[in-house]
């Protein structure tokens, strides 16, 4: 095929084309007439590329389409609108769903950790478990507050976070075995407890308490709702309700993995928490201040936001251009 001769005899084509794509407005008729210069022209292109492929004539072609497809399609406009009803409608319904779920493991693990420690500080045999007298009192007074200053605040912000959320996001993805979410909660509370009888036996317990209660709270929390989605999504195998095992399963499935999207940025916040302010030179009573405060907000989040979305009809579950259809039956 000659390219030159196709150019000659469709130049007034293209050129018409491109002139109607760079008006404002159109009007019925000009609009009609852009949209039968389009398919004509994209007969040019295929023809071209198939028979004559000249790269410079196909760029030309290929940008002349994809200008005339705006005005027959429409522009796509960038908006903020769906990330904004996530965060007050999508992840808030989520969460408000799991609610007493992590209320429940949150008060199990904090009673169990606490019983942990004091079984393990009533028990020197216990104690001789973690390490001799030497080991444990470095441990109390030096390795444990250290923790938290011997690396770069960006990088260890950055580690923690991202080793908090594998694990949230893994209490999730393995939480219909109902195996992972126990095992690490059963870790969270030996760890728990272990540390707190450390610092108990060296007199430091408030110690403990001030490191913890920046970030602490916050992520606990986090990992603790992360566990009980987890464990929801076991539990919703066994008892599917009225629904079908796999409706079931696929529903809060989607709502658990909309729930580990949010806590990727809870977990984020207080990670941020951990290594830049619970390490800092400032006052203690600053820093728990900023750990209740963070803390607060979450479970506020997770009941007033949550109801309000639920009110609002939100579900949890994908919505709009994800939703899933389903098919009326007849009952």
């Amino acid at each position: 095929m000659d390219v030159d001769a196709l150019t000659r005899a469709r130049a007034s084509r293209w050129d018409r084309l491109k002139e109607l794509t760079r008006r404002r407005r159109l009007t019925g008729a000009e609009a009609d007439e852009l949209a039968r210069l389009y398919r004509s022209t994209a007969g040019d292109l295929s023809t071209v590329r198939s028979a004559a492929p000249e790269p410079a004539l196909v760029t030309r072609l290929s940008i002349l389409l994809a200008s005339a497809r705006v005005w027959l399609t429409g522009a796509h406009e960038a908006s903020t609108h769906p990330v904004r009803r996530f965060l007050l409608y999508g992840l808030a319904a989520a969460l408000y769903r799991v609610r007493w779920w992590g209320v429940t493991v949150s008060l199990a693990v904090v009673a169990l950790a606490a019983l942990s420690a004091w079984w393990t500080v009533s028990h020197p045999e216990s104690l001789d478990l973690i390490g001799d007298p030497e080991t444990r009192a470095a441990i109390a007074n030096y390795e444990f507050a250290n923790y938290y200053v011997e690396y770069d605040s960006s990088s260890f912000a950055a580690s923690v976070w991202s080793n908090n959320w594998f694990i949230a996001a893994q209490c999730i993805a393995l939480g219909i075995t109902g195996i992972y979410p126990l095992f690490l909660l059963y870790n969270t509370v030996v760890q728990l407890g272990v540390a707190g009888a450390v610092m108990a036996e060296a007199d430091l317990l408030d110690v403990y308490f001030q490191l913890l209660a920046p970030h602490g709270l916050l992520e606990l929390s986090a990992v603790f709702v992360a566990a009980a989605a987890g464990l929801r999504l076991f539990w919703t195998m066994l008892v599917p309700g009225p629904r079908t095992r796999g409706q079931a399963l696929a529903e809060e499935g989607r709502t658990a993995f909309g729930v580990a999207i949010g806590l990727a940025g809870v977990l984020l916040i207080s990670g941020l928490i951990e290594g830049f302010i619970t390490g800092a030179a400032i006052p203690w009573a600053i820093k728990d201040a900023i750990g209740i405060v963070a803390c607060a907000a979450f479970w506020v989040y997770v009941f007033a936001f949550g109801r309000a979305a639920v009110a609002a009809q939100a579900t949890g579950d994908v919505e709009g251009d994800f939703a899933v259809d389903t098919v009326a039956v007849s009952a």
